[in-house]
């Protein structure tokens, strides 16, 4: 019996010293990719492109719905209301740091990368290249990436002349972009829609920390 408690305690070590090793790898490839990226964000900001070129008020509505504590936290979240298990730093490290992500252990090395990216870069970079990267579905020409693209093929003006409704869809669609269709009527975008509109507007809140889709503005 002793011997079999030592040979999982040996396994059970083995593993999380694995798990630290492929971490840690993640936060030093931030490290290395972080001039570049801070290149990259800073010519996003300087063109309109970062979160303050979403509109007044804008970017504190979309944070509402993808990642409340964004200002706040240092890559990971895991009790705010809402916020899921991937904040906006970590979704951002899933598309810089994978050509193809897997989830499990694929998930110690994201964090690790969205660890590395705080290190270095500021929040507003990081949102930069975060709204810079985002996957936003179908589009007239094909599938659509980026959040002020989706708004210029989509409604033909940046997000900050768009209207409210019209910024809320593009916000919608974010946790589904193969599932709703921003070019003709879908009823399950619509109300999703409508769902984050009473979350912005106060009149609701997540039930929990899982609450991605806002039961809670049923």
């Amino acid at each position: 019996m002793k011997r079999l408690v030592k040979i999982v305690a040996v396994v059970v070590l083995a593993i999380v010293v694995t798990g630290l090793a492929y971490g840690g790898k993640g936060y030093l490839d931030a490290l290395a990719d972080a001039d570049q990226l801070r290149v990259r964000a800073d010519a996003l900001i300087a063109d309109g492109r970062g979160g303050n070129g979403l509109g007044e008020g804008r970017l504190d509505d979309l944070l509402k719905v993808q990642d409340p504590a964004f200002r706040d936290h240092g890559g990971i979240d895991m009790s705010t209301p809402g916020a899921g298990v991937t904040t906006v730093t970590q979704s951002l490290a899933k598309r810089l740091a994978f050509e193809n992500f897997r989830p499990g252990i694929g998930k110690i090395r994201q964090t690790g990368y969205a660890l590395g990216l705080e290190a270095r870069l500021s929040k507003d970079e990081i949102m930069a290249l975060w709204l810079d990267t985002l996957e936003m579905g179908r589009g007239p020409d094909g599938w659509m990436t980026g959040f002020f693209n989706a708004s210029q093929t989509i409604f033909g003006a940046p997000p900050a002349e768009i209207g409210r409704t019209e910024f809320l869809k593009l916000v919608a669609v974010m946790i589904a972009p193969g599932k709703y269709d921003l070019q003709g009527t879908d009823a399950d975008l619509e109300e999703r829609t409508a769902r984050i509109a009473r979350l912005t507007e106060g009149e609701c809140a997540p039930l929990d920390n899982g609450d991605v889709w806002l039961e809670g503005c049923r």
